[in-house]
């Protein structure tokens, strides 16, 4: 009798171990995903405090080039306010398409290619970008463990029973696959 309930107790120890690692990994990897999330967001705050300063810059070389200036900063306005990583990855996508039509004015302007302070801001942001860039791969690389785990016994089981809910890839919008018509943008 108390070999069989020593067995018993041995048994239930091993399995409360068991659930206790594999809710402990869920854990883990949700912190993973949650700090990964931060870094995109800080990463795109980065990108989203250079802008205003790019703009200036840009400004006082074409003064009349205001709908492009104007795109710009309410692309950016876009990405300040998106709360989910859907809205971050949408706006994100226009920040991006904003971008590109301030380099097409900027190709006009030689003298401002070559001054010192639009340099280091586009070197700072062209930095910005590949920040962005892995902090993306590493968020989804982040969801990709966490959510496999989710998927698989016992984190299935574990997952339900806890709350743990999967979390969203960060993944560009449909418009991303999309050319952007620069010359569009830039049309009066």
């Amino acid at each position: 009798m108390k070999k069989t309930l020593a067995i018993i107790v041995v048994v239930i120890l091993v399995l409360a171990g068991g659930l206790a690692v594999s809710y402990n990994g869920l854990a883990g990897d949700r912190e993973s995903v949650d700090t990964a999330q931060a870094d995109v967001e800080n990463m795109l705050q980065r990108r989203a405090d250079l802008i205003p300063n790019l703009v200036s810059t840009v400004k006082s070389y074409a003064k009349h080039e205001t709908e492009v200036f104007d795109k710009v900063l309410e692309a950016r306005s876009q990405l300040m306010d998106a709360d989910t990583m859907e809205e971050k990855a949408d706006a994100d996508q226009q920040v991006e398409s904003a971008l590109n039509g301030l380099k097409v004015v900027v190709e006009n302007y030689p003298e401002l290619k070559s001054d010192t302070t639009y340099v280091s801001l586009m070197d700072e942001l062209s930095g910005s970008e590949n920040r962005i860039s892995v902090a993306r791969k590493d968020y989804n690389d982040a969801v990709k463990s966490y959510n496999t785990k989710l998927v698989k016994f016992p984190g299935n089981i574990l997952g339900s029973v806890f709350g743990f809910e999967k979390a969203s890839y960060f993944e560009a919008s449909t418009s991303a696959q999309e050319t952007p018509d620069v010359g569009e943008m830039l049309a009066d």
